[in-house]
């Protein structure tokens, strides 16, 4: 566990002496689009079917609007409370060059989400920018699920697949999703006719990243963040223009195809690919680093 003990008082529960977590790291990285910063510096994340509110207090972390239930059944797994990060970070850590990027994104943590949801947003972000794929996923949100309310302001949980199995591609493509309107309209349409999400993520890894490319919409890099999003296959190595640059630069990967190099840290990492991939790609994106 990452953190001593957690007890409720006034609809919120608090976190103490919690390791290891640093909010822009878990949420400013790629992994989750549902969050957004206040001005006071806490997040509020749309997740679950719920609406939380995190804040760190020193050493704690409350979550408001919340309740103990939901924090042993949902946000102790949703936040990955039972892993020990100091002896992941140690082992990972033997790598000469993963040393400054575990030390820049120190509080990171991978977050374990729906994979309906996984699956769909990461088919917007093929191709696309960070506040435009948000943008899109709070349309469909809004447009196609459940309305809840938190300080006066209204909020939308994401839409589950009978939720969406009658929306048209048009109306996909009314949410600014782009070109990727026909992709989403089909892979509805295929999980709705064979295919099911809980036997794919009991496949192994290799299986499993390749029968989430029998989808419309997604490839190699996309399939590898759903699994390791919301699947736990941690074995997985989404490669982008990122992680390509800490590749090629830290690493001298043997070749510049997304394949190999994918292939290279998958063999180099191992079972913590995905925890390795994570550092390195929040270390090289957020002080820009070139090769």
């Amino acid at each position: 566990m990452d953190f001593k003990n957690y007890s409720y008082v006034d609809n919120k529960v608090v976190v103490k002496k919690i390791k290891n977590f640093v909010l822009p790291h878990i949420f400013e990285n790629g992994q989750c689009f549902r969050w957004q910063k206040t001005d006071i510096g806490t997040y509020i994340i749309v997740a679950k079917n719920r609406v939380i509110e995190l804040e760190l207090q020193g050493e704690d972390l409350i979550i408001h609007n919340s309740n103990i239930e939901d924090f042993e059944n949902i946000w102790i797994e949703y936040f990955d409370l039972e892993r020990d990060y100091n002896s992941l970070k140690m082992s990972l850590k033997k790598d000469e060059y993963l040393v400054k990027a575990i030390e820049f994104g120190d509080g990171l943590r991978m977050l374990n989400q729906d994979p309906f949801e996984m699956i769909i947003s990461f088919i917007i972000s093929s191709n696309n920018r960070i506040p435009m794929i948000k943008k899109a996923i709070n349309n469909i949100s809004e447009k196609f699920g459940e309305c809840t309310s938190y300080k006066g302001d209204k909020y939308y949980f994401f839409p589950t697949l009978e939720n969406l199995s009658s929306v048209t591609q048009e109306e996909f493509k009314a949410c600014s999703v782009g070109f990727r309107d026909k992709y989403l309209f089909n892979t509805i349409k295929m999980l709705n006719e064979c295919n099911d999400i809980e036997q794919i993520m009991s496949l192994s890894d290799d299986e499993c990243h390749k029968e989430l490319q029998k989808f419309p919409g997604i490839g190699s890099k996309v399939s590898d963040c759903i699994m390791l999003f919301s699947m736990k296959k941690y074995s997985a190595f989404p490669v982008d223009v990122w992680v390509k640059r800490a590749m090629m630069k830290f690493y001298v990967a043997p070749d510049t195809s997304l394949k190999k190099i994918r292939d290279f840290g998958r063999n180099l990492f191992k079972d913590l690919s995905g925890f390795a991939q994570q550092y390195l790609f929040y270390y090289v994106r957020e002080n820009n680093i070139k090769i």
